[in-house]
């Protein structure tokens, strides 16, 4: 796979040497999100799900000025007084469940703002790659709204209680050093050098084993969310894929005998 046919521009999608690219293409709206574009972003992710040749997936923002400057307010506004706000929230929910269905590494290549929505959709990311000129922030309270419950849950658990509620009492901006300080993103690399840490990074994870992988990500999100939601079967199962796999026999043929393993992800 190369390119995948969104069927809108505002949203860029490609795969190469093993890293899905889904790029969100609105800069001229700093990369506000529409309706169109999560069903895009939708589309994307279940094409890079099939596809065993991807292995992880980077989401960034086109216009190096912004990775999403939330929803389109004027798009959410004129569908909920054209009476179309259950139609809404059913459509994004619907593509936002996709992006959870990712069980290969997610990561967000950040630079610019990130805030509201924007940054809602960088915490189902993995991992959080930013730029130091990048701003974070949730301006719920400026406009009135409330942040959904899996955002909230993501944030409290990167921040803690104490920061997520100043975050969200004040709508405060904050950059990008604050938000490494606070665990909002892992990394924070200047401008010039992002893009070339986040291919290296890619490039790390895309050589390693897709299956264990796939049962680090799923048990650490269950192990660190509502233990009611916990499936020890499904955890054992994803063990038992593991230990059971080619790839660990040729993990460990590849250190007997000194050399790199080519993972195959079976």
């Amino acid at each position: 796979m190369t390119g995948i046919d969104l069927g809108t521009d505002l949203v860029l999608a490609r795969a190469q040497d093993g890293i899905g690219w889904l790029t969100l293409n609105n800069a001229a709206k700093r990369n506000a999100i529409t309706v169109a574009m999560w069903e895009a972003m939708a589309t994307a992710t279940a094409a890079f799900i099939a596809d065993d040749d991807v292995r992880l997936v980077v989401l960034n923002g086109a216009g190096g000025r912004s990775f999403a400057a939330g929803a389109d307010i004027g798009e959410m506004e004129r569908m909920r007084a054209e009476g179309r706000a259950d139609e809404y929230a059913a459509r994004t929910a619907a593509a936002r469940a996709v992006l959870d269905r990712l069980e290969k590494p997610l990561l967000a290549m950040i630079q610019g703002y990130c805030v509201g929505g924007g940054l809602a959709l960088a915490l189902r990311a993995d991992l959080r790659i930013a730029s130091a000129d990048s701003v974070f922030g949730i301006p719920a309270a400026r406009l009135g709204i409330a942040y959904a419950t899996w955002n909230m849950e993501r944030l409290t658990a990167l921040v803690g209680p104490g920061f997520a509620k100043e975050m969200m009492f004040t709508g405060t901006p904050i950059d990008a050093d604050l938000a490494l300080a606070k665990g909002l993103v892992n990394r924070v690399v200047p401008p010039e050098a992002l893009e070339a840490e986040v291919l290296d990074l890619a490039a790390t994870i895309a050589r390693n084993a897709p299956l264990s992988m796939r049962a680090a990500k799923v048990t650490i999100d269950q192990v660190s969310g509502d233990p009611a939601l916990r499936d020890p079967a499904r955890l054992a199962a994803l063990a038992r894929d593991c230990a059971e796999s080619e790839d660990l026999r040729e993990g460990q043929r590849a250190f007997r005998e000194k050399r790199p393993p080519v993972f195959k992800g079976r």
